[in-house]
């Protein structure tokens, strides 16, 4: 790894949590930050009757320290906005800040004691006035491969109750700190000495680091602020931070916002054959009720019988024991198992005397 100068003295790490309120100690809300080369450490929020952090807590702790005096980098694991076909649904002009206000008009989730379901439910804001398709992804998440819609709610890995309840604290940043660079919004490269806030994915570093005794969202944080610290050290984040070619979707991703490390056009992933079921000891799938299958236990078929066995739509066999000679029968569905009922210590057979 080459060391070039560096961009940022402080790099932070948030997996963010979209659960309960804004005012409640979440477990999955977790911070990380790296200063200078030392080791990525976990922030806690401030002593109080807190023991996690709260969104609105985080909200302010960001405030305070992203003051332009250290430069800093933050990536935050939510969407900072939505994919062009809300903004053509909601005829709503193809700009960053004017969305973020009239998102905020009609999901008001940092407002006190309000869930994200309150607002998708219709009990608090106008949520119903401002929704998308689940099937809606902005070009950023196609470039990932993974990444789901911010309008996927309820599923595992969802970012949608994360992007609705954050967006409102960017936007309360964002007028706190004028002088943030909020990428790429506010263009691919930021000025030098600049402090940025970004969209990151966890996923796409998590994998390079081991994660001991972390947990999953500690984790998470944790990548997010060890990569952008070896990246800015080693001049891979200035490559990030490059617009994706060509201008058409660079154009776009200055609209719906784009994942810092996310290329275009996307890595089609081969697509993975079909598993096979191993063959029932060396016949083929769906011979074994065929005369002359042997199974695993030395039990042969001799034939079929019009006789009913005792299991769900299945006639008896007639199977026969290589080692002693026993004959007795059996349903279709438990050939492959069937161990002999006389040296074998197997269930006794089913009758075959009217056959």
């Amino acid at each position: 790894m080459t060391d070039t100068p560096r961009s940022f003295a402080r790099t932070i790490g948030i997996d963010y949590s979209g659960a309960e309120t804004a005012e409640a100690s979440l477990k999955g809300l977790r911070v990380y930050q790296t200063l200078g080369d030392e080791e990525a450490q976990e922030v806690s929020p401030p002593v109080g009757p807190k023991k996690y952090w709260t969104r609105r807590g985080l909200a302010a702790w960001l405030v305070q320290e992203l003051d332009s005096r250290v430069p800093t980098i933050a990536g935050i694991d939510h969407a900072f906005s939505f994919p062009m076909r809300y903004f053509e649904r909601h005829r709503l002009a193809p700009d960053w800040p004017s969305f973020m206000d009239d998102f905020c008009a009609h999901w008001p989730t940092d407002e006190p004691h309000t869930y994200v379901d309150f607002v998708r439910y219709g009990h608090v804001g106008n949520g119903a006035a401002r929704t998308g398709e689940r099937t809606w992804r902005r070009l950023t998440e196609e470039a990932t491969g993974s990444a789901k819609s911010v309008f996927h709610f309820d599923v595992q890995g969802s970012v949608a109750k994360s992007t609705h309840s954050g967006l409102p604290w960017l936007r309360a940043l964002r007028r706190a700190r004028p002088k943030l660079h909020f990428w790429p919004f506010d263009g691919w490269t930021p000025v030098p000495g600049a402090s940025v806030v970004l969209e990151a994915y966890p996923r796409l570093w998590s994998a390079n680091y081991p994660r001991g005794a972390r947990t999953p969202d500690q984790h998470d944080a944790y990548a997010i602020a060890r990569w952008l610290q070896e990246a800015d050290r080693s001049g891979e984040l200035a490559g990030a931070f490059a617009a994706p070619a060509p201008e058409p979707i660079a154009m776009t991703g200055q609209v719906e916002g784009w994942i810092l490390g996310a290329t275009w056009p996307p890595v089609k992933k081969p697509k993975p054959k079909p598993k096979r079921k191993p063959p029932m000891q060396g016949a083929a799938p769906g011979r074994t009720t065929r005369p002359g299958f042997v199974n695993r236990n030395e039990q042969e078929v001799l034939r079929k019988t019009d006789l009913p066995g005792n299991d769900h739509n299945q006639l008896v066999y007639i199977l026969r024991c290589q080692r002693c000679g026993e004959r007795y029968g059996a349903n279709g569905s438990d050939i492959f198992q069937r161990r002999c009922p006389a040296c074998g210590a197997g269930r006794p057979g089913l009758p075959i005397e009217f056959e």
